[in-house]
């Protein structure tokens, strides 16, 4: 298993790689970028250069330069190569032998522009290092930002996750055990009409209904902690933190709860029809024995194999969603920001961020799957 395990980690690089380089050609591909964002901002300023000078502004770096007010004549050529040079699109050439600090208004310097192929190199190589460098638009690193952004991700991915489980493999048992009855088809009925229903739209009849709209307001509206939750004791740390999170989890839950409940069912319905249950029921086991020491061991296989779609599900693909509708400032929405303003560092430090935890959690699926029946061994299997 060991060598198993260490061949997937090292799976781990290139699959990144293939990952990062798809999305990596694709932008290549969309109109628009960071550059024209900013001369888009600047043009439709009154003063479209106050606070460049003197490092004043957020998307300028090192080759900072007051050039004045000059919107009626449009972007001077040297500020346009400036900007190109900030975002690592380009770099500063000088002829053999000039001394002194390079600057673009000279002519021993130019802006020569930078291989695609040699960004993309550069880009991993400082991510492999977990460099993502800086944002362009927000004067912050990017590693600062997904710190900052993640836990609010994970709260939503892991607890959502945790419930879905915890309520879906004791109601799939019993609906397999009840096939066919009354609580059977009553609740089938009630998971259908849920997975029917779309997460944003739950989200909002959640807010509208306890969260100050018409009705109740039981639960705030937007965030994660109270305005003085550093001022609480840890008990009411806790209390407060539960009481924000409710509505988004359970809006993030309504899916997989649907999906892991009749996963679960026939996965057991199948287990039970089989000769060794039949064998061990005939030896005069008692139900709950049979059911549960050897039927749940094998039924809960294909329901472990589904843990990285159900929590990579609610981790990627809800967190936008949720997090703007309850004000979450998380790493969807991040990732959502910066894909609108071409924020490429920030783009794909949360992508890479992103496939890592999916691949991650890929691996820990299958420790998971050994843990609960011995008997696989993916080494044997693969040689």
């Amino acid at each position: 298993m060991g060598a198993y395990i260490l061949r997937r980690l090292l799976l781990v690089i290139p699959t990144l790689l293939g990952v990062m380089m798809v999305n990596f050609l694709l932008i290549q591909f969309i109109p628009g970028g960071p550059i024209d964002q900013v001369i888009a901002q600047l043009e439709g300023d009154g003063d479209v250069f106050a606070g460049i000078s003197g490092g004043g502004s957020e998307v300028m770096g090192d080759n900072d330069f007051d050039i004045g007010y000059q919107g009626a004549r449009g972007l001077p050529p040297q500020f346009l190569e400036s900007l190109r040079v900030d975002f690592n699109f380009a770099r500063i050439v000088c002829v053999d032998g000039f001394l002194g600090e390079p600057d673009l208004g000279a002519e021993e310097c130019v802006a020569e522009d930078i291989p695609v192929w040699e960004q993309f190199g550069l880009m991993m190589r400082d991510y492999l290092r977990f460099d993502f460098g800086e944002s362009y638009f927000r004067s912050i690193g990017v590693l600062e930002l997904v710190k900052e952004k993640l836990p609010v991700s994970l709260t939503l991915g892991l607890w959502s996750t945790l419930i879905a489980y915890i309520v879906s493999i004791p109601l799939g048992i019993r609906k397999a055990v009840r096939d066919g009855s009354t609580f059977d088809s009553v609740t089938s009925g009630i998971i259908i009409v849920a997975y029917a229903i779309p997460g944003f739209l739950f989200a909002i009849m959640l807010l509208v209904l306890f969260a100050g709209g018409r009705y109740l307001q039981w639960f705030p509206l937007r965030g994660l902690t109270s305005d003085g939750f550093d001022d609480m004791n840890f008990i009411q740390q806790i209390g407060d933190y539960f009481w924000h999170i409710t509505l988004p989890v359970l809006a993030s839950t309504i899916s997989a709860f649907a999906t892991l409940t009749l996963l679960t069912k026939n996965s057991f319905l199948e287990e039970i029809k089989k000769q060794y249950v039949m064998t061990a029921k005939a030896k005069g086991l008692p139900e709950r024995r049979v059911l549960y020491g050897h039927v749940f061991r094998n039924a809960m296989l294909i329901v472990i194999a589904g843990f990285p779609a159900v929590f990579v599900g609610v981790f990627f693909g809800g967190s936008l969603i949720i997090e703007t509708i309850f004000s979450l400032d998380g790493l969807g929405r991040l990732a959502f920001e910066a894909a609108v303003s071409r924020d490429y560092p920030v783009m794909f430090g949360t992508l890479y961020v992103f496939g890592l935890i999916g691949l991650a959690v890929g691996i820990i699926s299958d420790l998971m799957y050994v843990w609960i029946d011995p008997r696989i061994d993916f080494e044997t299997r693969e040689g």
